[in-house]
């Protein structure tokens, strides 16, 4: 029996009863199950670790039963915790069974004492069975298990050990916020119910305290990591953000960065900020030492005067090389195609672009960029030779910014623009910036209309200056984008119904719960924290990025538009024209720019994905009928489709789940989301963006024009003027310091081609089909490698010499080389 340690599991016992997957009993209520074998105690004498071999962080226990054979193979496992407190429960194994050879339970879930419960928990073996292959003795304990996790009859408020897994829509972000989901107007993915109150202001609105619900085996790091990173969010929230706070209320502190060399500071000396007490959840507001522990390499104390603590953080990726390379047009335009949102370029079809605005609120917002501005630039072509040779793109937020602007700009220190940048493909595989265009909402009559300028870009002088501004509002846009929909709306928000509905209609046993499983694993709870800390009323995230307290709202009107079939890489690449299908090419798709590392890595781990979703799936399901009568994928899809995503369930393309195909596509689009495209856009955060001048996530003033002191000052003290026109002090420094946390691999962090129970299955043709897929990953780690060594493949490292190495598996690697800010590896599932 393997479990963690954080226990003491012997005072009352734990207790263990065979469940019979062969002969059945009938029970009190006149049901035929599988017969119970009698209570087996927990051995009270732990068993040597150094003999056994077992994990740092877990212990092996012995449990002898009396169990004869002449009631058949055992199938189920039922576990009495008779102690005070919960234990969390990996696996048990019968060793030898005579006949049988091993037999394994997979648990993988905490365990609380027994009186908490009006059911026994009831843990099945590592067999794979669809509903109708379920052996008789076993359905109803299979049944019983689903209906429990269901909890539809449980309102809440839940409490800690609860296993309830109910939706609900977004309504917990704060009475002054709207509620997200359930309406037409606000749709919203749905997230994990909590049961909590009412508000007492706003009775349509959940009350907020510090405790939120959470299914106990959602939550993060069961064992080596004990919830660190969570406590780490809570102790900026709640430890830093004061620091910081309370710093720029003294008088003497500088309101801004006043010079690129003012910026690195944070990386080289530190900067100095008093060492408040921490208020907020209990676990960190005990003492600010428990804050310093949890974030030890941002904020540590000062030596000479513990009353301040010292701000530093590791210098990011992009700046490691070379200090200026950001500012160069090349690296601007290779983060479209290997940065930290890499999914915005689209391929240009018409000249000039058009907007798809409804004319009727907006008039014509037909983009004013023209032949004359980027003719000189094309390498001798017409811009129709450019279009026709697919040698012309752009980087288009206009339409997705437009409609938010005037709200926007009405924030305190808010001034955006919504931007459309063209890219030209040059020779050499590069792209180059040719033309941005800045646009602000101009109201005329009914309309709202478009003021817009065009910039080309400059070298030298203060028109040089003006168009590094150019391509800075530029990035404060997709920064905004990344955060806001890119991350949060495409990933994590869309994931959560997906969880759900796999813990409500799918039993463990299924073959599709075991698939997806491990691509779940701590998604609820980083949801559930970001809900509470990160996205909620005056959360770091308003705080920090440009659409502020119209952030939620933003991403809401952005899910009216999602469509899952195009989540898939394949199709995402084609619907934006950088990629057409191709049947001889090995991946099915060619891309028009070959050298585009999120695709070429993106398409060879999405193609090793499908292909063991493929290989695995077909086991169970070898023909479409078998697919078609299966109930519990019929009723999760069903699930997923009608309430999960409910606000979009009448959109057409919803795929029917009829076919084995479709069943393949839509297992391999929920892993890609939850492994590949969430580490895509995550965990290179910090390394891009970690030094604000390249990335910032706010402007604060418009373009200077020349004849106006902002102009003249632009002339007079560029670095200033730049600096004093993106992101603050103040919310460059949180913002930074949520980054280099959310960018960080954790120690036990499952890698995909990995899995953390070994025993997962007792199906050798699964086990065999995953050991391909690990190979597979592998393979392509090679092919990284290789292409970010091959030197006629620009974009691969850039002016930066940073290598892009976010879809770089990382299998293989059993060093912790990734731990920590590597902006490398793939982990199977989102969970920070």
């Amino acid at each position: 029996m393997d479990g963690g340690t954080d226990t003491q599991l012997f005072g009352g016992g734990v207790t263990c009863q065979l469940i019979s997957s062969t002969l059945r009993g009938r029970t009190a209520g006149n049901t035929s199950r599988g017969e119970v074998g009698a209570e087996a105690n927990l051995e009270p004498s732990l068993l040597k670790k150094s003999l056994l071999g077992v994990p740092t962080g877990e212990e092996k226990f012995e449990v002898t039963f009396n169990w004869s054979m002449e009631l058949g193979v055992p199938g189920a496992i039922i576990v009495k915790n008779n102690s005070d407190t919960e234990f969390y429960l990996k696996t048990i194994t019968l060793e030898d069974l005579p006949g049988h050879g091993a037999v394994v339970f997979v648990a993988n879930s905490w365990v609380y004492p027994h009186a908490k419960y009006s059911y026994d928990r009831v843990f099945f073996t590592n067999n794979t069975y669809l509903p109708h292959h379920m052996p008789a003795a076993l359905k109803p304990y299979r049944d019983d298990e689903l209906r429990n996790l269901r909890g539809d009859d449980q309102e809440g408020p839940y409490e800690e050990h609860d296993r309830v897994y109910r939706y609900d829509v977004y309504n917990d972000l704060g009475d002054t916020r709207d509620v997200l989901g359930g309406s037409e107007d606000l749709p919203y993915p749905r997230r994990g119910r909590t049961g909590r109150k009412p508000s007492a202001n706003e009775p349509d609105h959940e009350s907020r305290g510090e405790t939120v619900y959470v299914p106990r085996d959602e939550q993060f790091g069961h064992l080596k990591e004990s919830d660190f990173r969570a406590y780490t969010i809570a102790a900026l929230v709640h430890g830093i953000i004061p620091a910081i706070r309370e710093y720029f209320e003294n008088d003497d502190t500088p309101s801004d960065f006043d010079s690129f060399a003012d910026v690195l500071k944070l990386y080289e000396g530190g900067i100095k900020v008093p060492n408040v007490p921490a208020p907020g959840p209990e676990k960190v507001r005990k003492s600010s030492q428990l804050q310093l522990q949890l974030v030890k390499d941002v904020i540590t104390p000062m030596a000479d005067d513990p009353r301040f603590l010292k701000l530093k953080l590791p210098r990011p990726h992009i700046i490691q090389e070379h200090e200026k390379a950001w500012m160069t047009d090349e690296e601007f335009a290779r983060e479209t195609l290997a940065g930290v949102n890499p999914m915005m370029i689209k391929r240009l079809t018409e000249f000039p672009p058009k907007s798809t605005l409804d004319p009727s609120k907006y008039g014509d917002h037909t983009s004013t960029i023209t032949e004359a501005h980027i003719g000189e630039r094309l390498e001798g072509l017409t811009v129709h030779q450019a279009l026709t040779s697919n040698r012309l793109y752009i980087v288009d937020q206009h339409d997705n910014l437009m409609p938010f602007l005037i709200n926007i700009n009405n924030l305190k220190d808010s001034f955006v623009y919504a931007t459309r940048t063209l890219l030209f493909l040059q020779g050499d595989g590069t792209l180059a910036p040719v033309a941005i265009e800045l646009s602000s909402p101009l109201l005329q009559g009914d309309l709202t209309t478009a003021e817009s300028t065009v910039y080309t870009p400059e070298d030298t002088g203060v028109e040089g200056w003006v168009w590094q501004l150019a391509k800075a509002y530029v990035a404060v846009n997709d920064y905004g984008w990344h955060q806001l929909i890119s991350h949060w709306l495409n990933t994590h928000a869309v994931m959560e119904p997906f969880v759900i509905a796999t813990n409500r209609q799918l039993s463990v046993t299924h073959p599709v719960h075991k698939l997806l499983h491990p691509h779940y694993r701590d998604t609820m709870n980083i949801n559930s924290r970001a809900r509470g800390m990160l996205i909620n009323a005056d959360g770091v995230i308003e705080m920090t990025v440009f659409p502020g307290k119209h952030a939620m709202p933003m991403s809401s009107m952005v899910y009216k538009n999602w469509n899952f079939t195009e989540q898939a890489l394949p199709d995402d690449l084609i619907k934006r024209g950088m990629a057409v299908e191709d049947p001889s090419s090995p991946h099915k798709v060619r891309l028009l720019i070959e050298d585009y590392p999120y695709a070429a890595d993106g398409l060879a781990v999405w193609h090793a994905i499908e292909q063991w979703v493929a290989d695995y799936l077909t086991i169970y399901y070898p023909n479409d009928s078998v697919l078609q009568g299966d109930v519990e994928l019929q009723a999760w899809w069903k699930e997923v489709r009608e309430v999960g995503h409910g606000d979009l369930k009448d959109a057409a393309w919803w795929p029917k789940m009829q076919t084995v195909a479709e069943l393949i596509k839509a297992c391999a689009t929920i892993i890609w989301i939850g492994s590949a495209l969430h580490a895509a856009v995550n965990f290179g955060q910090y390394a891009y963006s970690g030094y604000h001048p390249n990335k910032p996530s706010m402007s604060r003033r418009p373009m200077p024009v020349p004849g106006s002191e902002e102009y003249a000052e632009l002339a007079r003290d560029p670095e200033r003027a730049f600096i004093h026109t993106i992101t603050s002090l103040l919310q460059a420094l949180v913002g930074i310091s949520l980054m280099e946390i959310l960018s960080k691999h954790s120690s036990d962090e499952v890698y995909l081609g990995q899995h953390d129970t070994p025993a997962w299955t007792s199906d050798a043709k699964a086990l065999e089909a995953f050991k391909r897929f690990g190979a597979r990953l592998e393979g392509i780690e090679k092919q990284v490698e290789a292409r970010n060594q091959d030197s006629r493949l620009k974009n691969r490292i850039g002016p930066a010499k940073f290598p892009y190495m976010l879809l770089f598996p990382n299998t293989s690697d059993h060093t912790g080389e990734a731990e920590g800010l590597s902006a490398k590896g793939i982990p199977n599932s989102i969970s920070i």
